[in-house]
């Protein structure tokens, strides 16, 4: 009988390898259908001609890149170890399937606007698109819950780990400044500045601790049940929470409005700047300044001039979180380092 974990192996195997090929398929038949159309002629030797590319190319693919790094990601662990702050899956899915499904579709747009020469087409339809981002997001998924088991409970420990650790930090800082203060000798005088502003970094890092209002605990009833944690249920929740922005920007170039005027090229190019933050591990310290130069920045200028120039097809809430993400980032992180803005003051 089959093991558990080689059970979930397979499992993931099979998902992800469908997340990987089946998007290309449905895209590139949707366009061999639209461009079928346009020939005006009763057999589908066209429509079977791309179609019949379009699986070569998944088959190719899959035989020559993603099988042999599979294997070798499997077989050589100590391949897997120099692998840092990247993950060789997600560049292949980004690369081999979401690049080749947004320029596909793209193409879907310009095959329509020449049937009939005519320019009066309907909206995009959604499910080829939103299948795409969902297969690349249930890849994601896939490569967090790896290492985690499927069965038993799993507390989300991360809130209570962050206090712990910042708790700990602070004592260590504050025992730090208050040992040097004690042994300070009276040839270490020009130090008093140093140990003040050890002082105020110290009270600065306690203070958002202590000024935090206090949650609530259960321990029975109804209540100990809705309050539980998982940190696997968490992964699955964030892993489409965090992708939102850019499948509503995706969502926008199906409007009429948009691939009609060419505004669907820079709003595709942009979205698939913003997938690129996949590629990275999910505690890569690069990548929350990545996601506001890949995602929120491009996406104010993108949203701004749809807004200016076709009105709002795009939802100006949208705007506000692009805005208000970039400029937090740069306050918080940039700005409050200068004199001016970096004074804590306490009672």
């Amino acid at each position: 009988m089959a093991s558990g974990r080689l059970i979930k192996l397979v499992v993931f195997e099979l998902l992800e390898f469908a997340a990987f090929s089946i998007p290309t398929l449905v895209i590139v038949e949707q366009f061999a259908s639209v461009y079928q159309r346009t020939r005006n002629i009763a057999e589908k030797t066209y429509y079977w001609l791309i179609v019949s590319c379009s699986i070569a190319y998944v088959a190719s693919v899959t035989l020559l890149i993603w099988v042999p790094i599979k294997v070798l990601l499997f077989k050589k662990h100590h391949l897997r170890k120099k692998i840092k702050g990247w993950r060789p899956v997600m560049m292949m899915c980004v690369v081999l399937t979401t690049l080749p499904c947004f320029s596909f579709s793209i193409a879907v747009t310009e095959v329509q606007k020449n049937i009939n020469g005519s320019t009066d087409v309907s909206a995009l339809p959604d499910l080829p698109v939103s299948l795409v981002l969902t297969c690349l997001i249930v890849v994601d998924i896939i490569e967090k819950l790896r290492i985690y088991p499927l069965k038993g409970s799993q507390k989300s420990s991360e809130d209570s780990h962050i206090h712990t650790t910042t708790l700990q930090q602070i004592t260590t800082v504050t025992e730090k400044a208050r040992q040097k203060e004690e042994n300070r000798a009276p040839s270490q005088a020009a130090s008093r500045a140093e140990m003040s502003r050890r002082r105020e970094a110290a009270a600065w890092s306690l203070a958002p601790v202590l000024a935090g209002p206090v949650e609530p605990s259960f321990h029975s009833g109804i209540l100990r049940i809705m309050s539980r944690q998982d940190i696997r249920a968490d992964i699955v929740l964030w892993g489409f929470l965090l992708w939102f922005d850019t499948i509503e920007m995706v969502r926008v170039a199906g409007h009429s409005a948009v691939y009609k005027s060419g505004w669907v090229y820079p709003v595709y190019i942009f979205s698939f700047i913003s997938l690129l933050r996949i590629i990275f591990t999910p505690q890569n310290p690069l990548l929350n300044s990545l996601g506001i130069l890949l995602q929120d920045l491009p996406f104010i200028f993108v949203r701004f001039s749809l807004i200016i120039v076709l009105g709002t097809i795009t939802p100006v809430l949208g705007l506000c979180k692009n805005v208000l993400v970039t400029l937090s980032y740069i306050y918080f992180n940039f700005l409050t380092k200068y004199r001016g803005f970096s004074t804590f003051e306490t009672s």
